[in-house]
C-alpha cells in the first residue's frame, strides 16, 4: 500500500484540474469577470465556491472524525493561529496578483498549457523562490544579531 501512496493524492489532483478546468477557473478572463462587481460581472463562479464549501465542509466533517489519514500516522494541522501582518500582507498579495492576471495557483497549474498559464507559473515560481531567498537571509541576519561576538565566547 505505500509504494501507491502517490496514486490517491495524483487522482485527487486530478480531479480536482477537472473541475476547475470544467467551471471555467482555468480561464482569466471568467474569473476577473467574477471580481469585477462594479462592471460586467459573471457571478458564476460564486456557485462554483458555494459546491467546493459545501463538498468541503461534508468531508471535513466525515474525515475529522479518523484518528489519522489513511497514509500518515497523524494530520499535519497549522500550528499558528494568529493573524498578523505577514499573513494579511501575504493574503493581499495572493488577492492582487490572482484580480491582476486572473488565475490563483490551482487553475494557473489546470492551465500550463496556454502561455499566460505557463507564464503565470513561472512567475509564481519565481516568487516562491525569492521568498525563500528573503527569508533566509532575514533569518541568517537575526541569528547573526543574536549570536554571541566571537569575543565574547573566548
Amino acid at each position: 500500500m505505500k509504494r501507491l501512496a502517490w496514486f490517491f493524492p495524483f487522482v485527487a489532483g486530478a480531479i480536482f484540474a477537472a473541475g476547475l478546468a470544467l467551471a471555467g477557473m482555468t480561464q482569466p478572463e471568467k474569473v476577473i469577470a467574477f471580481l469585477d462587481v462594479s462592471g460586467h460581472w459573471d457571478p458564476s463562479l460564486a456557485f462554483v465556491m458555494v459546491g467546493a464549501i459545501a463538498v468541503h465542509a461534508l468531508l471535513y466533517r466525515v474525515v475529522g472524525r479518523r484518528k489519522a489519514p489513511l497514509f500518515d500516522r497523524q494530520f499535519h494541522a497549522p500550528e499558528k493561529k494568529t493573524i498578523d501582518a505577514k499573513l494579511l500582507g501575504g493574503a493581499a498579495l495572493f488577492g492582487v496578483g490572482w484580480g491582476v492576471a486572473g488565475y490563483c495557483p490551482g487553475p494557473s497549474l489546470a492551465a500550463l498549457t496556454s502561455a499566460s498559464g505557463a507564464v503565470f507559473v513561472l512567475a509564481m515560481a519565481s516568487g516562491f523562490l525569492l521568498h525563500r531567498w528573503l527569508l533566509g537571509a532575514g533569518s541568517k541576519r537575526a541569528n547573526a544579531s543574536t549570536s554571541p561576538s566571537p569575543i565574547a565566547q573566548v
